[in-house]
């Protein structure tokens, strides 16, 4: 793949915030695109996930499948197997959706990937729904593509189910700057440029934490309507509704203050100190104006306090806020670090499932 600013070239190109990314098919580039699955014990609905998946689409010159078992104790890898999959990242201990889904986007780059599409391994999404995630990125569009399961229409959630989806979505677009309606989705698509620039630290899961780094990374994401189906058993990444909310919770501020941390400690420190005046100003109310403040001294020293405290919150975001500008500076060289890494040592090891199994079930006819 050649990186290019010349638009003029009579070749397949596709825009990336102003950058050109050009492939040229004369020197034998096949646009290449990996579907990501990470799994948990998914021996019952892996195969028919696998089997759904789209073996042509318009555009594409190669579809590969990978799979990431998260430390599964049932038989998900002899079902990945047997079922097709192409490669395999593999876990001998449960790392958790996050990091299982971050190790699968470095196992698609070191794989040459150009789109990487992630879908979960349960079956709710419907395979074929792959190509209008692909055909954004395709058309040089969008950076990343996330499914949207129109969650007011979906007959098998709740009404406490929807409105927690709805609300949690309402708060990450408006965290991130983007118009995402339905960002717990799993079921997106990432150009390769996309996929490089993420880095996963939330170790709960992915899908908040990538739309905010889309959004404030300046990325071009969108989405587009998908199908999806009841899924029977429990989720593994949560017990509970009240847990999956405070998980989510705490994901959400973590990841936000990593990026906007004086804006955070500013409106703490604000609060705070207002607080604190309001105190001050009181004393000073019953100490002109009354008794000469005999009895409000406690007014004083809770709004000196507050006041002090405010205001060494509003400091420590201004060292938070040097700290996010290395971190950019960091995140640069990281995303340098990763292009050199591609052309030599794997990030992650990779199984190639198709040289010990040659017979398999999922034809690329």
């Amino acid at each position: 793949m050649k990186i290019s600013l010349n638009a003029d070239r009579n070749k397949n190109l596709f825009a990336f915030r102003g950058l050109i990314t050009i492939i040229d098919s004369r020197r034998g580039h096949l646009l290449k695109l990996i579907i990501q699955i990470p799994a948990l014990n998914e021996e019952a609905t892996l195969a028919r996930t696998i089997s759904d998946l789209p073996k042509k689409i318009k555009g594409i010159d190669e579809i590969e499948v990978l799979v990431i078992n998260d430390g599964s104790t049932d038989n998900t890898v002899e079902v990945a197997r047997d079922s097709g999959a192409d490669h395999l990242v593999n876990f001998t201990k449960t790392q958790g959706l996050a990091r299982a889904f971050q190790a699968g986007l470095d196992a698609c780059l070191k794989l040459g990937a150009d789109i990487i599409v992630n879908t979960d391994a349960d079956n709710q999404y419907e395979g074929s729904d792959i190509e209008k995630l692909a055909r954004p990125i395709l058309e040089g569009k969008a950076d990343i593509v996330v499914g949207d399961r129109v969650i007011k229409d979906l007959k098998h959630f709740s009404p406490l189910k929807k409105f927690l989806q709805l609300t949690g979505s309402w708060v990450v677009r408006n965290l991130s700057g983007t118009d995402i309606p339905d960002a717990t989705s799993g079921f997106r698509a990432y150009s390769r440029s996309a996929a490089m620039k993420l880095n996963i630290i939330s170790e709960f899961t992915y899908t908040l934490e990538t739309v905010i780094q889309a959004g404030k990374k300046r990325m071009m994401i969108t989405h587009v309507p998908i199908r999806a189906y009841k899924v029977e058993r429990q989720s593994r990444l949560f017990k509970n509704t009240y847990n999956y909310i405070k998980r989510s919770a705490i994901s959400l501020l973590r990841i936000y203050t990593m990026y906007e941390p004086l804006k955070v400690f500013f409106y703490i420190g604000f609060l705070l100190s207002s607080i604190g005046i309001f105190l001050f100003l009181r004393f000073l109310w019953f100490y002109f104006f009354t008794s000469g403040g005999g009895g409000h001294v406690q007014s004083l020293l809770f709004g000196i306090t507050f006041l002090v405290v405010g205001v060494q919150i509003f400091l420590i975001g201004l060292v938070s806020d040097l700290i996010a500008s290395n971190r950019k500076l960091l995140e640069q060289v990281l995303l340098r670090l990763k292009s050199k890494d591609l052309d030599g040592t794997q990030l992650v090891e990779i199984h190639n499932l198709k040289s010990s199994n040659p017979k398999t079930k999922r034809e690329k006819n």
